[in-house]
């Protein structure tokens, strides 16, 4: 029975996708192992380092091999690792021909198993660069729709300046392109095959070139890169795809978060989209608690938590590690399952996020001018100094806090001569509308809408 949240009958569809979970089951992880198994196979075969006839009758077998899972369960506790018994299996497989003794010709455990993962890694990575693609989409009309919507920009929860909607969805939209970028670089380094023997120099081949010309030919079959050195130790491609995703899982998180505050009834700007009973609570009917946002901070988390896990399994010991690799076992998977499954709750929020302009608008004037200050002192600073006008507004800022409801920031200004001395009331006026004090927001707008990224973002 499942046990984990990611193929829990209960929450699995909340933290992941059936998508990605195919890609990553336990069926279809020994499928990729007999995938390399037979690419292996083939690839000495087409350079004579095994008879030509073995690379064929070997990859029937694996296509038509009718696994014994229970078998291969109990033996793999045993050996610790699953490719001994499912080559015993293989090689029965091929029958009383000569071919069976060729299964694995040079290879070592590792080198299928990593190559395997590889391949999972690839999959799995085309499904978050669409995720990745329709969210840059989906953040790219927000953006350019609420360019001009002026709301309250917060810093340590408090106004601070206006900004705008659209530049709030700018922000987040700038950092998925760069992930796009990351993806692309990332791609060469990690995706790589895996093929060097028991201690990865290919002495099982020769001292020739025999064994880099069948890593090379290995790596076609499958469609991977060919790396110039065996990897059993070197564990920073697996590691940086892990990373890249907690990456991922960073930004959604800081986008749910943002979601969560600013759907708070205390705010209400935005909300996620409505289905019946969605975020419903059994005890008040009222609730339509942010159930998407939650689960992608959640994930973040966790993405963040198994970064580390691969990061600690870097620190191997000579040329096989005693006990690192496993953690990966357990990362990858569930990064690539949490991952889609955050990348999937977004898009289902960003899609159909319902957006409150007027309570934007209403939030904004609610701390009645205070949030445009500084371009009260900015103009005033040009007439008696920075400091000296940053010491009179701080002033005219505390009176208007302490009036209470009905005055406002002008109305404490407008009756100070040294302000109404240097700046003409209506002006004064125009200062203190928190839509006129925008900056470069619009223009930075446009600058992440033009953005396009190039040539590195591209599968290789």
């Amino acid at each position: 029975m499942p046990v984990s949240a990611i193929d829990s009958l209960l929450f699995r569809n909340l933290f992941g996708t059936a998508e990605i979970r195919a890609l990553f089951s336990d069926k279809t992880y020994i499928q990729r192992c007999l995938d390399v198994e037979a690419a292996l196979a083939r690839s000495q075969s087409k350079l004579n380092i095994i008879p030509p006839h073995a690379g064929e009758a070997i990859t029937r077998a694996c296509a038509n091999l009718d696994l014994d899972y229970d078998r291969l369960s109990d033996e793999t506790e045993i050996v610790g690792y699953p490719i001994l018994p499912l080559v015993r299996q293989l090689t029965t497989a091929c029958g009383d021909g000569e071919a069976g003794k060729y299964v694995h010709w040079g290879a070592t455990t590792q080198d299928i198993q990593d190559t395997a993962t590889v391949l999972q890694m690839k999959a799995g990575l085309e499904v978050v660069e669409a995720k990745l693609r329709a969210i840059v989409a989906t953040l790219g009309e927000l953006a350019k729709r609420y360019r001009d919507t002026p709301m309250a920009g917060r810093t340590h929860l408090q106004h601070a300046l206006p900004v705008t909607f659209g530049y709030k969805c700018a922000v987040y939209l700038s950092g998925f392109q760069r992930h796009l970028e990351r993806l692309g670089e990332l791609r060469p380094r990690a995706l790589v095959v895996q093929f060097g023997g028991a201690a990865g120099t290919l002495a099982s081949l020769g001292d020739g070139e025999d064994g880099l010309r069948v890593r090379r030919a290995l790596a076609e079959e499958l469609g991977l890169g060919d790396p110039v050195i065996t990897w059993h130790t070197a564990r920073d491609g697996v590691a940086e795809t892990v990373n890249f995703l907690a990456l991922v899982g960073g930004s959604l998180g800081k986008l749910a978060m943002d979601l969560m505050v600013m759907s708070s009834n205390e705010l209400g700007e935005v909300s996620e989209p409505f289905v019946p009973h969605r975020g419903a609570s059994s005890t008040m009917p009222q609730k339509r608690n942010p159930i998407s946002s939650e689960v992608i901070l959640a994930a973040s988390k966790i993405l963040r938590a198994n970064a580390g896990l691969c990061l600690d399994a870097m620190i191997t010991d000579f040329e096989r590690a005693s006990g690192p690799w496993h953690l990966e076992w357990v990362a990858v998977p569930e990064s690539f399952v949490v991952a889609v499954g955050a990348l999937s709750q977004a898009g289902f929020v960003l899609s159909g996020l319902v957006v409150n302009t007027q309570q934007m608008e209403r939030n904004l004037d609610s701390s009645r001018g205070l949030i445009v200050a500084e371009a009260v002192m900015m103009d005033l600073a040009s007439h008696i100094g920075r400091q000296q006008a940053h010491d009179l507004i701080y002033d005219a800022c505390n009176k208007t806090i302490e009036a209470g409801e009905g005055t406002s920031l002008f109305d404490v200004l407008s009756q100070d001569e040294r302000v109404t001395g240097a700046i003409s009331t209506a002006k004064l006026a125009g200062l203190c509308k928190p839509a006129n004090y925008l900056g470069a927001a619009g223009r930075m707008v446009d600058d992440v809408l033009a953005y396009r990224a190039g040539p590195s973002d591209q599968p290789p």
